[in-house]
């Protein structure tokens, strides 16, 4: 396990670019698994994965977002609100789910059922400490110290990487990142 607590993190400053924390880690993902990439925006992540030959299912509310997706291989863009609709993965299972700057507390015991196993967590989103820098600021959008650590209490998951702290790029922020694996680790770093 990767624990270096908080310090100060630095990355690409393209925000078009996939997250350099997905990029470390999703070699990790199972092979010719299916990758779930929640809230995915206009799909930065689902097209770093997509080419890296996994199938990808991005989801988001957004639909002129998704739009963006329409016909990209390996990606099947879906619409839903995750936060009103049903959620649309019940008795789904996935290699991959990569998550960023997302937070949504009421769906997170749904979210990690749908890690099969072996499967990979790759998820950065924003903490506590975020509000003096702008949005997120309200904290039910933001995590609190080692909350993603937390997550995995009662599971059998080992924790990969972890980081919290404050970034420069791509916009100053404070942020939380967790890799966690389910079962064996299949990929390589």
């Amino acid at each position: 396990m990767i624990n270096e607590g908080a310090l100060r993190i630095t990355a690409s400053s393209d925000e078009s670019l996939p997250a350099a924390w997905v990029r470390r880690f999703a070699g990790l993902i199972p092979a010719h698994g299916e990758v779930l990439d929640l809230a995915c925006g206009s799909g930065r992540h689902a097209r770093f994965l997509a080419g890296l030959g996994y199938a990808v299912e991005a989801v988001d509310r957004n639909p002129q977002a998704l739009a963006a997706l329409h016909g990209v291989s390996r990606v099947s863009p879906r619409q839903a609100d995750l936060e009103v609709d049903p959620w649309p993965f019940a008795g789904r299972s996935f290699a991959g789910i990569v998550v960023t700057n997302y937070l949504y507390r009421a769906r997170l015991d749904e979210l990690l059922a749908c890690l099969a196993n072996p499967g990979v967590l790759i998820y950065e989103t924003f903490m506590v400490g975020n509000e003096r820098f702008g949005k997120p600021s309200n904290p039910d959008f933001l995590l609190r110290p080692q909350e993603m650590l937390g997550w995995l209490q009662g599971r059998d998951w080992r924790v990969v990487a972890f980081e919290e702290g404050e970034v420069d790029v791509p916009r100053p922020a404070v942020v939380q990142r967790l890799c966690a694996a389910r079962g064996a680790l299949v990929g390589r770093l």
